[in-house]
Parts: structure tokens; sequence; C-alpha cells
């Protein structure tokens, strides 16, 4: 009992601080810290508990359900906000406006997954580390060749259905 509690003790020194800067990066507060790192505390020791834990290296582990977590929770807050004015906000000297809806249409295409990297990367702005151990990719290269994956699937289907960019105008 001892031992655990003395590994808890020296995560939540080593790992905590990394956590909370990610936090912070991202628009959360002290207080957002403490409970996401206390959740990912949790589900690392019930894993542990469990005989499930196959990490490594306990503070990588750690770090990598934190951002997660975190990821889902500013994912989900952020729902609210429409995606054109983030993304989209384009017209060209007509006035024509990108149907952020059309867009997203062929995004979707890629799945639900390769969304979720896209997003990280291209709205979020995340470094492609953090994309990595958010995603439980091996290192960055691992998140870049995904990446590419990804935007290829949706080009392909674009090319598939002969579109062009009058298709994704409103």
């Amino acid at each position: 009992m001892a031992n655990r509690e003395q590994l808890l003790m020296e995560l939540y020194k080593s790992a905590f601080p990394p956590v909370a800067k990610y936090v912070a990066r991202l628009g959360g507060s002290f207080d957002d810290a403490k409970d996401v790192f206390q959740d990912a505390l949790v589900i690392y020791y019930e894993k542990a508990v469990a005989g499930n834990l196959v990490a490594k290296d306990n503070k990588a582990y750690l770090l990598g359900i934190a951002k997660h977590l975190w990821f889902k929770k500013f994912r989900e807050d952020n729902n609210t906000l429409p995606l054109q004015d983030h993304l989209l906000n384009i017209a060209d000297e007509a006035g024509e406006q990108v149907s952020s809806n059309k867009v997203l249409q062929y995004l979707e295409t890629a799945g639900k997954r390769c969304m979720e990297l896209l997003s990280a990367f291209y709205y979020h702005k995340l470094p492609m580390k953090d994309i990595a151990g958010l995603f439980g990719y091996a290192g960055e290269r691992s998140v870049t060749v995904q990446k590419y994956k990804c935007l290829e699937k949706v080009r392909e289907t674009v090319k598939e259905q002969s579109l062009t960019y009058a298709d994704f105008i409103e």
C-alpha cells in the first residue's frame, strides 16, 4: 500500500505540471487542470488495480490519459461555436460563401477518428507531439502519416465524384 501511495505521489509531482501547462494552453484554468488530472489518476489507478495497465512509462501514460480527457472536454465545450466562423469564413470577389455543411460532409467520409485528428491539427492547432500523445501514436511522424492518409481519403472521394470548387459554394 505504501508503494502505491509513493508511486501516486511521484506521478502527481512529475505529471501534474505538464498537464496544467497543457490545459492552460487550451484555455483551461488551474481548477480545470486539477479536475482533469484527478480523473486521469483515477483511470490510471483503476487500470493498474485491474491488471490492464500495459504502460512502459507510467508518467507518459498518465499524461496521455489527461490530455485525452481535456481534449474531449475542450471539444465538447466548443461544439456550440459555428464552424464557418472559425474554419471556413472564406468568400471570393462575387460574395459566394463556401458551404461548411458540404465541406463537412466530405470530411466525414474519412471517418470519425480522421475528423478528430484533423480537427486537433487544423482547428485546435495542437502540436504534433501533443496529438501523438492524445491519440496514442508512437510519435510525431506517425501523426503526420495518419493526417496525410486522412486527407487522401477525402481527396479520393472528391476525385471519385468529380467535384469542383463550385460544388462547395452555397
